[in-house]
């Protein structure tokens, strides 16, 4: 019998459970809101804000108002030194560094205990199960997990309390039976410096029977692109001939998925997408077939959203789950057992499915151009770039885009810096087919780009190899779960990028 065969049982019951996200989602909801108010009550922040006096939802959102990180970081700073109650019972001993989006400050996102085993280790049991469920003929259990991780530092001068980014916090307090189907060794893992952390992890695992990967896209890639490179080999199954399934989160996977298939050449590997963030693990790619993700309602996170139409308003509309409309955008809020009250998390979505709820990631808050009203959204980027590729053969690594504002003669553009990993035959070409894709997913777009009155044709420049991972060193955000910003209102990380380009920084 195979320790995955075994390792199934564990599961069941779980599996069993999971399907009150189809029959009662909203009472999952209502539930974890009432545990939260009922945690948070004699904390100081609970006091503050009446949640002895808060029965319900509506209680909730009169006492409790809409936070972004700027009105908790005092709060927070005074946890990460050594108080004790404020947003959250006791004290709280792990920060989950965030870069945020479009700006060089670092978010310091508390992690408890609760939010540890409740939330991030019940996601990544849950992905588990649910990929278990789907797939009878795996043996994942059998070989070893490839995880990739960050690193973390001390907190202040604070004894046991550390910061750093969520996947190394994770790996620093995960049940050590895990550390027996996982690798590399966990000093490996939490390696500060990305450039060898990527060599040694390619030489420890490449004599290793690896059977499932997680991680963010673009850095699993870059390691198993050494891998190859020391192995001399083809494709990754002729080193890891028992590989099957590929669970990544963090950044859109659409841009990697076609080097991914050139690497991974076996018809029975297997991709799952998750949606685990600093702030909580809100979501699973539960079915094969749809590349949306099922909302996961029962761990320590209560969510309420704000439709992307009135999120500049000084008093937007807040709906509770029970009140999402399919296909709209909306700016998600959470309540969680982290201590982050109605917090505005950043990221976007659209809901696919009501019964169960079901989403997509369409982008961020702030990952989004509208310099001329044109409202172009990342989804609406990946898209383009997806069909752009499609077209003409290429791949695309990385990118970001940012406006060219107005010149004397009411002239602008969006301006995309690109990194291929397979460059198309004609840029030119390329720009062309991407902008046309554009208008036909965005209708502001389209009104914009009419006649070129406004908004003239896109401009695509071509990066040189190795330009982004630069900039994210000089940033000292290289690996980990940094990411590359994509879309911004702001020229400042493209000016950057292209100074960098010419030799200039």
């Amino acid at each position: 019998m195979s320790i995955t065969s075994i390792a199934r049982k564990f599961f069941l019951p779980r599996q069993k459970e999971l399907e009150k996200h189809w029959l009662s989602p909203d009472d999952l909801q209502q539930q974890v809101l009432k545990a939260l108010i009922a945690a948070g009550k004699d904390t100081e922040y609970g006091r503050k804000h009446l949640f002895s006096h808060t029965v319900g939802y509506e209680d909730y959102i009169k006492n409790v108002p809409i936070n972004t990180y700027e009105e908790l970081k005092g709060d927070i700073d005074r946890m990460r030194h050594g108080e004790s109650n404020i947003l959250w019972p006791g004290k709280i001993r792990w920060y989950a560094k965030s870069s945020g989006t479009t700006n060089d400050k670092s978010k310091f996102i508390p992690v408890s205990n609760e939010g540890l085993q409740q939330v991030h280790y019940q996601g990544g049991k849950d992905v588990i199960a649910l990929y278990l469920r789907n797939n009878a003929k795996s043996r994942m259990f059998d070989g070893k997990g490839l995880i990739l991780g960050g690193s973390h530092s001390p907190n202040y001068n604070v004894s046991n309390s550390l910061v750093g980014d969520l996947s190394a916090i994770l790996i620093e307090n995960i049940n050590p039976l895990v550390n027996l189907v996982r690798v590399p060794k966990k000093s490996t893992a939490l390696l500060s410096d990305f450039e060898v952390k990527r060599d040694t992890i390619a030489r420890e695992t490449l004599n290793r029977n690896v059977t499932n990967l997680s991680g963010v896209p673009s850095w699993m890639l870059s390691v198993l692109v050494r891998v190859m490179e020391l192995s001399g080999k083809t494709h990754l199954e002729e080193v890891w001939p028992n590989i099957e399934v590929f669970f990544h989160g963090g950044i859109a996977f659409g841009p990697y998925r076609d080097q991914y298939k050139k690497l991974i050449t076996k018809s029975d590997m297997h991709y799952m997408e998750t949606y685990n963030a600093s702030e909580g693990f809100f979501g699973i790619q539960d079915d094969p077939a749809d590349e949306s993700m099922l909302l996961m309602l029962d761990y320590g996170v209560f969510y309420e959203f704000i439709p992307m139409d009135e999120f500049e308003n000084d008093n937007p509309t807040v709906v509770p789950l029970w009140g999402v409309e399919k296909g709209k955008n909306y700016a998600m809020v959470i309540s969680t057992s982290c201590g982050l009250w109605r917090y505005v998390i950043g990221d976007t979505v659209q809901f696919t499915s009501l019964r169960p709820y079901k989403f997509k990631i369409t982008g961020r808050t702030k990952y989004f151009i509208n310099a001329f009203g044109e409202e172009l959204i990342m989804d609406n980027a990946e898209k383009g770039l997806a069909y752009a590729c499609k077209e003409t053969g290429a791949e695309v690594l990385e990118y970001t885009a940012a406006p060219v504002f107005m010149d004397a003669n009411a002239k602008c553009r969006h301006q995309w810096l690109i990194e291929f990993s397979k460059e198309p035959a004609d840029l030119t070409h390329f720009a062309s087919l991407l902008d046309r894709k554009l208008q036909s997913l965005n209708s502001d777009y389209e009104a914009k780009r009419y006649k070129d009155i406004t908004l003239q044709h896109l401009e695509v420049i071509k990066a040189r190899p190795g330009q982004f991972n630069e900039w994210l060193k000089s940033k000292g955000k290289l690996g980990g779960q940094n990411k590359v910003p994509r879309l911004s209102n702001s020229r400042k990380n493209l000016e950057e990028l292209l100074r960098l380009g010419e030799g200039m920084i």
